[in-house]
């Protein structure tokens, strides 16, 4: 808001001085207007230079300040009011690009719990999350967010703690259970009563975790700053030397008037938001132009696993009968039995089976926390838990047991498939220049090595909490960055935060972990990430061209004004000339060079 502040004052001082000098011929008080005004808007701009000196960085705007100066010391300020619009309409675009990709996320997702169903003398009332007290009973419905964490003590339900834990199966939540806060409750109603308070449990822990990530200083140099040091020296130079040798003061504000580094204040930012434009319209958010810069030069990427190189929906793996049954036969039955239930493991067997082939079923009955028993084909079959289908077998992974007619008939798996699109995504990231791709897992060693090896990733690291995340990023070699991350749930927020890019999968990815990225991908689509690295690429190619090209042309101008031929107020439109070609080329990051919806498409059909 500071830098629209600022180009509305230069647009207000504009209008008021032309209609001084012009409407009541009034120059004397055009100038005054302007040199006062613009002298404070200047100081106020030298005053955050200074600022961005110390923090280490050096920026782009002390030759435009310079020349602001400069020609209002030698009386030109019509040529330093068009110099200070370019400045300050430069640092507006870029608040502009930043303020529409967050407004654009503001509508994304909200899944942070902010009510609670309270339960008091059996009936219930809708109640602020945070007037829960410890103690209190509440209710939380099927498939909603657990609002604070707490201990079950009635119901039972399949949990979802993917989003926490990493963990992509559900997990059993019966009387005496923990629960969480920030996981997603099954098909079944819990009550649950409250241990802690909203601020203290576990979802507003992992937020405060963000927040400590997101206040760490990022060491990154903008492209445009890199360029402002050696050209600002150039400046100075050829406008000292030609002050210098003339003895003429009106010189050297003559060259620093068309040294204005309208490139690197314009054509960088107009590039970045015509990159940013692009991505969006690709179905990824990116919230800066900073980021953009960032993943154009990614040399990791480092992804979680549940829900993002994997689908984080459980579906039929295996089917294991016993003698005398067929897996069809056991699919078939097993799905039929379940067609009427709302577990989640009953309908990746429907799903499986596909409705239209489902056995008519009657008797049926849910047996709380066990499992269903129905009639089907003339033959009782049960459904759920070893014991309940009558057998003491069981396997280390997600699993339902069936039984026929009494007899116990196998075993149905369930896994969380790796995404189609997964194996061709990191193949592309290697082709487009990243070097190095991660997979860092809450889920146990085994299964992520064995996932990591499907995909072809590099290094994997297992059994991960969102605080040890955060240490591999971290401990990442200067050499290997910058890092990406690349994440979907509530515990990749902080390991989102502290990377030098954090990109979300936000069609079915929690809040915190959207509001901590700083690109989001709106379509459930793991080739969006590859997308954004080519369009980034393609928008940094074009950026630097219309800066050099930019350059360029300061340079020669410079030149010419150094022997006295530009005056002052020419050589401030000539800047405009130039900001109009530079604005144009960089305009062409909208389009870009490469199709990165269709790079996106030959991937999957690779």
């Amino acid at each position: 808001m500071r830098n629209y502040r600022r180009l509305w004052a230069v647009v207000a001082v504009g209008i008021v001085a032309l209609i001084l000098a012009f409407g009541l011929h009034q120059p004397g008080w055009a100038q005054l207007v302007i040199t006062v005004i613009g002298a404070a808007i200047a100081l106020l701009m030298l005053i955050d230079m200074i600022k961005t000196l110390k923090s280490g960085s050096f920026g782009v705007d002390l030759l435009a300040i310079t020349a602001v100066v400069a020609t209002l010391a030698v009386g030109e300020y019509w040529a330093s009011l068009i110099v200070l619009l370019m400045l300050t309409g430069g640092d507006a675009l870029e608040d502009f690009a930043a303020t529409k990709a967050n407004s654009d996320l503001k509508q994304l997702l909200d899944n942070t719990p902010t009510t609670a169903h309270r339960l008091v003398d059996d009936q219930l009332e809708d109640v602020a999350v945070d007037d829960v007290a410890v103690g209190d009973l509440i209710v939380v419905k099927p498939s909603e967010l657990v609002p604070v964490d707490g201990v079950v003590t009635a119901g039972s339900s399949m949990v979802d703690e993917a989003s926490l834990t990493g963990e992509s199966k559900p997990v059993d939540k019966n009387p005496h259970d923990e629960l969480m806060s920030g996981t997603v409750n099954g098909d079944a109603a819990l009550t649950v009563r409250v241990t802690k308070r909203a601020e203290d449990s576990q979802y507003q822990g992992i937020v405060r975790l963000v927040k400590e990530s997101e206040a760490r200083p990022a060491h990154f140099v903008r492209m445009a700053d890199r360029y402002a040091l050696p050209f600002t020296l150039l400046a100075y130079v050829i406008a000292g030397v030609a002050w210098a040798v003339t003895g003429n003061p009106l010189r050297f504000a003559e060259v620093l008037v068309v040294a204005s580094p309208c490139p690197l204040i314009l054509a960088a930012p107009v590039a970045m938001v015509s990159g940013m434009s692009r991505t969006s319209r690709a179905g990824i958010i990116v919230k800066s132009g900073t980021a953009l810069e960032k993943l154009s030069s990614a040399k990791t990427v480092a992804f979680d696993k549940t829900g993002t190189i994997t689908q984080g929906v459980l579906a039929v793996d295996q089917v294991q009968p016993q003698p005398g049954f067929e897996p069809a036969q056991l699919l078939k039955l097993a799905a039929s039995a379940e067609q009427q239930s709302t577990h989640i493991l009953a309908r990746s067997l429907v799903g499986e089976v596909g409705a239209d082939q489902l056995l008519a079923a009657s008797a049926v009955e849910e047996v709380t926390a066990q499992g269903v028993q129905a009639e089907v084909a003339g033959q009782s079959v049960k459904v759920g838990k070893p014991g309940f289908a009558g057998t003491t077998a069981s396997v280390d992974t997600t699993a339902v047991y069936v039984s026929v007619a009494g007899q116990f008939a196998g075993t149905i798996t369930f896994t969380d498939r790796i995404r189609p699109e997964a194996k061709q995504t990191i193949k592309g990231l290697h082709e487009l220049g990243v070097a190095n791709t991660l997979m860092i897992s809450g889920d146990n060693q085994a299964i992520a090595d064995h996932v990591a090896e499907q995909v072809g990733l590099d290094r994997v690291y297992g059994e991960q909490l969102p605080a040890d995340k955060i240490k591999i990023i971290d401990e990442t070699p200067e050499g290997e960055r910058p890092v990406v991350m690349v994440g979907d749930g509530v515990n990749d927020a902080p390991s989102l935060a502290v990377a030098d890019v954090g990109i979300a999968m936000g069609a079915h990815g929690a809040t915190a972990a959207s509001e901590s990225a700083d690109a989001v991908i709106l379509r459930d689509d793991l080739t969006k990430v590859a997308c954004a690295v080519i369009i980034s690429q393609d928008t940094m190619r074009i950026a630097k061209e219309a800066v050099w090209i930019g350059i360029g042309i300061c340079t020669g101008l410079m030149l010419i004004a150094a022997f006295g031929v530009i005056p002052v107020i020419i050589g401030a439109m000539l800047q405009e000339v130039v900001d109009t070609i530079t604005i144009l080329y960089a305009l062409r990051a909208r389009s870009g060079r490469r199709n990165a919806d269709q790079y996106a498409q030959s991937t999957q059909e690779a």
